[in-house]
Order: C-alpha cells, then structure tokens, then sequence
C-alpha cells in the first residue's frame, strides 16, 4: 500500500455544523453503521478520539473492530493514567483478538491544562511531553521485548518488566503521536513511528516536515506522517464551496444561539488551550480563508481552531489533486472526515477514497521507474 486512509467515528451523530447530538451518548447504532460505513468506502484505519469527558476510547474501539471486517482502529490514548505496560498488554490482546494487524495508538500528550486536571493531572506541559517519552518507550520494549526489563526515569520506574502476549502479526502495533510545541517535536521525532501533523498550508506543512525530519536524524531515526483534513466534496467546484458556506452558515447560527458544541466539549467553551497546532492553525486562519487554492479556514476561524477544521473544498478529483501536493511533501497517511460526518464517509467511498489511491498509486509506480 502506498497510502493509508484514515477516518474517525463518534459515539452519536454531531459536529460543528450539524449540531449537538440530543440522544444517548453513546447512540450504539449509529457508531455501528458509522463504523460500518468506513468499512465498506476502504478506510484502512479508525481514529477514535480521546478526551477528560468522552467515552472510553478502548470500549470503543473494541466495539468498531467487532462490527467491522477488515479497518483497523487508531486508539487516542494519553499517557499519564495507565501504566504503559498495562497499556501495551491491553493493545496486544485487542490485536489477537481481532485478527492481527488491525490495532495502532496515538498518542496525545494534551493541549489543556484544565482538560488534563479532570483526570488529576497537574503535571505542566513540557513536563507532559518527557512523559510521553518514557511512556512510549517502555510500551515499545514491553510489546517488542522477549525478556523482562528494568526502566529508571524521571515519571516511570518498572523492574522485571515482561509481556507474555505480544503483537499478533509482524507489522506490530504502529505507534502515531502528535504535537508541535519544541518539547513536542524532540519526543516525538525520537520515539515516534507516524508523525500526526495539522491540516496546514502546503508550504508550512514542508517546515513542520522538515524540521521533525532534522530532528528525528539526530536521533539515526525515521519517521512517517499523517495530515488531518476536513475535505468538502461536490459534484461541481461550485456546489462544494455552496456546501461549505452551508457549513460555515450553520455553524454560525449555533455558536450564536449557544448551542454550537458537541456534548463532550461543552464543558471546554472557553478554555485556553495551550497547543501550538491549533494556535498555528488559527494565525493561518486569521491571515486569510483560503490557502493554497482551495485549503478553507472558514470553521477554523469561526471557531478559533477549537479542533481539527481545515480542508480542501472542490470536486473529488480537485479533493485529490490537493491531498496528493501533501503526498509529493512526504505524508502517506490522510485523516480525512467530514463536517456530515456519516453521510460524507458513505459518499467519499464511491469516488473520492478510490481515486486518492488510484492517483498515489500512480505516483508511486513513477517514482520506482525513476
């Protein structure tokens, strides 16, 4: 495979646009069909997300992996709250039971303070990110690993350490993580293996590239990326950019009204959030709607970048053509979702998902004769 092709599910049906969800929290039908969807458009993975007030992302991904055949999960975790040799037995046991080769992490150190103090974390960001570190290398030795292990460091401290259930297959449990603070980018470009970056402009995305790269070298290291994009796709560019006013529109109307959040975020409505991605994002925002032709800022700026809000805007061979100028950066794993969220997944698969592969397929056949 030249890409992988990941998408995101939720426990009930919401977004910025579309609204609050008024049902159960966890509306245990729709996930299945969303899941489901995913499934049946060729997603390789799904991502599901993490936060102090969310449903457990473990429980979830168990259920998305039992009601689907053949797309593995991206388990949000953040270290911090479980051991991570606890942690790396719990990925390990999902993965044989279901299938093998269907199971990856995320790690998300955490962008806010107050969102971190839910859970009885007072550790300060920098610190967060050391952490991580440890926390990943002791997951890495305890998955890999074929005797115990003793480990020393300032946050975790394990003797004898030992797994007697590792990785069902070869390929084993892909480690992805994200963050763009300095502190971020040294842990992750030395423990990481998919470098989760934000749906920047194109040139800003080749510095962030660049410089993980450097830093990763340091280390006699390599690493992958991925790039989170929100694409709006139309049968004509007209009827795209119609459909993301609609969403900017809608969006609007409910910040307005007060009744613009997803249930699990109303508790965050203006709290800082210290995380250089989002601040980034958000100063694209502000410098201009559109970047890069057709790269729409519109809910990030509507917004103040509270999420993951940026995407191309046009027709799925327009979608493609823009998602593969981050493929020439170097990025070879797209999260794509949408502001319709079940409805764009059931819609991506007809065209859009098969004709991103098609495309990188094609660049990757030319690039091996080169």
């Amino acid at each position: 495979m030249t890409i992988e092709i990941l998408g995101m599910v939720s426990t009930s049906y919401g977004s910025e646009s579309v609204g609050a969800p008024s049902g159960p929290v966890i509306d245990e039908p729709y996930l299945t069909e969303f899941a489901r969807a995913h499934d049946r458009a060729g997603f390789d993975r799904i991502l599901v997300a993490h936060s102090s007030s969310s449903p457990d992302a473990f429980g979830v991904a168990q259920h998305v992996l039992n009601r689907t055949e053949r797309a593995g999960v991206l388990i949000a975790h953040r270290p911090g709250f479980v051991a991570p040799t606890q942690v790396a037995r719990r990925l390990a046991t999902l993965d044989h039971l279901t299938g093998g080769g269907r199971v990856a992490i995320h790690h998300i150190t955490g962008g806010s303070d107050a969102d971190q103090a839910r859970d009885g974390d007072f550790v300060e960001k920098d610190a967060r990110y050391r952490r991580t570190g440890e926390f990943i290398q002791i997951l890495r030795r305890t998955l890999t690993g074929d005797a115990p292990f003793d480990f020393d460091g300032e946050f975790y401290r394990v003797r004898d350490a030992f797994s007697a259930v590792g990785p069902a297959t070869d390929s084993g449990i892909p480690i992805f993580f994200g963050g763009l603070s300095d502190a971020a980018v040294e842990t992750g470009a030395e423990h990481t293996d998919v470098y989760a970056l934000w749906g920047e402009p194109l040139a800003a995305t080749k510095e962030r590239i660049d410089r993980i790269q450097a830093a990763a070298a340091a280390h006699g290291r390599q690493v992958e990326f991925s790039v989170s994009l929100r694409p709006i796709v139309g049968a004509t560019e007209d009827e795209a950019w119609q459909r993301a006013d609609e969403h900017y529109q809608a969006a609007k109307e409910r910040i307005e009204n007060g009744t613009g959040d997803n249930r699990s975020w109303r508790i965050h409505r203006g709290e800082r959030n210290q995380a250089v991605g989002r601040q980034l994002l958000h100063a694209h925002a502000l410098e201009n709607d559109v970047h890069d032709e057709r790269l729409w800022f519109g809910i990030n700026r509507l917004t103040g970048a509270a999420g993951n809000s940026t995407g191309p805007v046009g027709t799925a061979e327009q979608v493609v053509e823009s998602l593969l100028k981050y493929y020439d950066l170097g990025v070879r794993k797209f999260l794509i979702r949408g502001y319709d969220p079940l409805r764009d997944v059931q819609e991506w698969g007809d065209e859009l998902v098969p004709l991103l592969r098609e495309r990188a397929a094609q660049r990757e056949s030319v690039a091996a004769v080169a």
